[in-house]
């Protein structure tokens, strides 16, 4: 008899959530995981830090009041990494606190300590004091995440060239900065780094930057990340990274240079697959150190499964956790639906970027007809008394069932709002019943309706046209 019903190697969100479910099914169940990274790399280096400083950020430099108080306004003139990480570390702890309760109640065993396959149903675990000791299970969840991928080329020192996982380690607020990579991690950065007056750079290979979103959208953030004294390099490639006694030199393959405090890589994220033996279990992984799964998350071998970042995209804490219960319950025999492929995505860049379903060009090549209402923030009561006038919520509609096919949000509480546009589309709602629907007001959600009324109007001329 195998010591436990699963095994779930890693505590990040996937596996947290992989974990629970199957203790909740009634199955002996253990985690796998170093004591200082319980909550795995989204709550010590990923998605709670960076979002916490976020916040710490918005709140110390007053941005998100200038319009109403004056271009001047900052709550605190001279901002210390010390201010930023102490809101930092004490959501941290509290969160590991959180999740240890939440194993613990559960019932779910705690293995201190790093693991690796001896065969398909055998894990070594090598515990912090150096002893090992062999762990069996009859089904195995892998959820050991991803860590920054670094060029071979460059020299990271973690304090004047880093990755993302060092940011919050800085010994002061850098003056200026190089941010290599125009992805979400790197946008995110750059519009924090900036609104504390540090003179961003950002790099990028490709023509332009987060291409998953709304065009209207991704130019409405350049517009403000460029208030900030932005500077943005598309079509540039970095050929070499440069330590000086004062700083930095980025050089780029065109010639350019660019002198820096600092220089912060965000290339994509590689997959903490390492020291996992997997060929000893019978599988492999990418060059990214992905391990490919089916529709329920079971990896080639049919009693182990893969969920979180390590499996790649979506690559985000919310997708990963839906992914840890589908495991699970697939696992056990439970009945479970396939995950829906309508999931937000949602982007903490300053302002926020959220949205669900298509975009106006991917609805454009697939040929499929679509009206466009348009609600923006200053038009909004809300939208003066909080002092956000650039936001704003799009909704794509079908003409002919009048059926949401996309929603992008940029501004305040995107990342909130979104989940209401989500449901409408979830439910297979159309345009009509946010018309008729009442919502608080002075809300942002009200948004909906001036948007959905914007396109409801446009729909009724082009119907007496045609009429």
């Amino acid at each position: 008899m195998p010591d436990f019903d699963m095994l779930v190697i890693g505590s990040g969100p996937g596996g947290q959530k992989a974990a629970i479910a199957a203790a909740k099914l009634g199955r002996r169940v253990a985690v796998v995981d170093s004591p200082e990274m319980v909550g795995g790399v989204s709550i010590h280096t990923g998605t709670i830090p960076s979002k916490t400083l976020r916040e710490a950020v918005l709140y110390l430099t007053g941005l998100t009041q200038r319009d109403l108080y004056g271009q001047s306004y900052r709550l605190k003139e001279d901002i210390t990494v010390a201010d930023l990480t102490a809101r930092t570390q004490h959501v941290v702890s509290r969160e590991v606190d959180v999740i240890r309760n939440q194993l613990s109640r559960n019932h779910v065993t705690l293995c201190s300590g790093t693991g690796r396959f001896v065969d398909p149903h055998t894990v070594a675990l090598r515990e912090p004091n150096g002893d090992e000791r062999t762990l069996t299970a009859e089904h195995i969840v892998i959820a050991t995440g991803t860590r920054p991928a670094r060029p071979d080329s460059v020299e990271f020192d973690g304090r004047t060239i880093m990755d993302s996982d060092n940011v919050l380690s800085l010994e002061r607020v850098p003056r200026s900065m190089v941010i290599v990579g125009a992805g979400v991690i790197g946008m995110e950065y750059a519009s924090m780094f900036a609104a504390l007056g540090s003179k961003v750079t950002v790099v990028e290979k490709r023509a332009g930057m987060l291409d998953m979103c709304d065009v209207e959208v991704v130019e409405s953030l350049k517009y403000h990340l460029r208030d900030l004294a932005v500077t943005f390099r598309f079509g540039e490639t970095v050929a070499a990274v440069e330590r000086h006694p004062r700083g930095t030199l980025t050089v780029l393959e065109s010639g350019k240079k660019i002198p820096a405090d600092t220089v912060m890589y965000s290339a994509g994220r590689q997959g903490l697959t390492d020291g996992l033996d997997l060929d000893k279990a019978g599988l492999s992984a990418d060059r990214r150190g992905r391990i490919a799964v089916d529709e329920h998350f079971r990896t080639e071998v049919e009693h182990i499964y893969a969920v979180g970042d390590v499996i790649g995209f979506p690559a985000l804490a919310a997708t990963s956790m839906e992914q840890g219960r589908v495991a699970a319950y697939h696992a056990c025999g439970e009945p479970v639906g396939q995950m829906d492929n309508l999931q937000p995505i949602g982007i903490y860049t300053i302002p926020e970027i959220s949205f669900v379903g298509k975009t106006e060009d991917q609805l454009t090549e697939e040929c499929v007809p679509f009206e466009v209402g348009v609600a923006r923030y200053r038009e909004l009561a809300r939208g003066q008394i909080i002092g956000d006038s650039h936001g704003m919520l799009k909704l794509l509609v079908s003409p002919g069932d009048r059926r949401l096919l996309g929603v992008h949000c940029f501004g305040t509480g995107a990342t909130e709002l979104i989940h209401i546009g989500q449901s409408v589309m979830g439910c297979g709602g159309t345009v009509d019943y946010l018309v008729d629907a009442v919502f608080n007001y002075p809300t942002l959600a009200e948004s909906y309706k001036v948007a959905a009324l914007d396109a409801t109007n446009k729909l009724r001329q082009l119907e007496r046209l045609e009429d």
